[in-house]
């Protein structure tokens, strides 16, 4: 029953006008006077951010802030996969040979997310992460790797929630959000990166040209707090064992090693 009524609720106030009067409202000059609150009740750090505080003209730019040079370090071990975002990882897991994965109670199909059998076979009984930003993060997302970009593509159309209310009461968020995919191939084989749109405001920015990504270096950002899911083929992974989720993490900070490489 509350099942029904949230998802009700959100499919009411998630409409293309409240999305797009709440996009305008991020841009506007008239924005900018809530940032010194927002800052304040998402406890940001204004120490790390680039700019001061009132440099920024409205929240969408204060949102997408790019950090101070030196305010986080990219792990140098050659091998090393590091998160791509600040962010919590919610969720850490094998990939089932029926090719699911379970997220907070809810079983996700891989083909559904990536929209792709061929691409869902790459995965079969691999590694997946789940990454979630709440409004209080920096919103730049990282290159966990270092290789080559091999193919990018988007899907959906609208976002729901992807807190932990909606990934437990939501319609499949992960699968079925607006998000956009890159595959990346590197030394041990391949990686996904999957950008999940954030309710109201389906935007991720791509933002690195070319397909040479090096390890740390940015790919996208969100306008506002979503998720990121990391895919890795089987075998090609050894993660930290001391991460059990929910893990605080900040990009650059290694997550794991590759298994070898080609």
């Amino acid at each position: 029953m509350f099942q029904s009524i949230y998802r009700l609720l959100i499919e009411l106030t998630n409409g293309k006008w409240t999305s797009a009067i709440l996009h305008k409202f991020a841009k506007s000059k008239s924005s900018k006077r809530i940032i010194p609150s927002f800052a304040k009740t998402y406890k940001i750090n204004q120490d790390e951010m680039e700019k001061p505080i009132g440099d920024y003209e409205n929240l969408h730019q204060f949102f997408i802030r790019n950090l101070k040079e030196g305010a986080r370090r990219i792990d140098e071990d050659p091998l090393s996969v590091v998160s791509p975002v600040d962010s919590v990882i919610e969720e850490i897991g094998q990939i089932e040979a029926d090719k699911t994965i379970m997220v907070k109670g809810k079983v996700y199909s891989i083909s559904e997310m990536l929209g792709s059998d061929e691409a869902m076979a790459r995965y079969e009984q691999g590694t997946y992460m789940i990454f979630y930003l709440s409004p209080s993060h920096y919103h730049q997302i990282h290159s966990p790797v270092t290789g080559e970009v091999t193919n990018q593509w988007t899907l959906g159309l609208k976002s729901y929630p992807v807190n932990k209310m909606g990934l437990k009461y939501g319609n499949y968020p992960l699968s079925k959000n607006y998000r956009k995919i890159t595959e990346i191939r590197h030394n041990a084989g391949m990686t996904a990166v999957i950008k999940v749109g954030a309710m109201f405001v389906n935007s991720i920015e791509t933002t690195h040209d070319g397909t040479k990504l090096e390890k740390g270096d940015q790919m996208a950002y969100f306008t506002f707090g979503s998720t990121v899911v990391l895919l890795f083929e089987k075998d090609t992974i050894n993660l930290l064992p001391q991460i059990t989720p929910p893990y605080h993490i900040k990009y650059g900070e290694k997550i794991g090693t590759l298994n070898g490489q080609d």
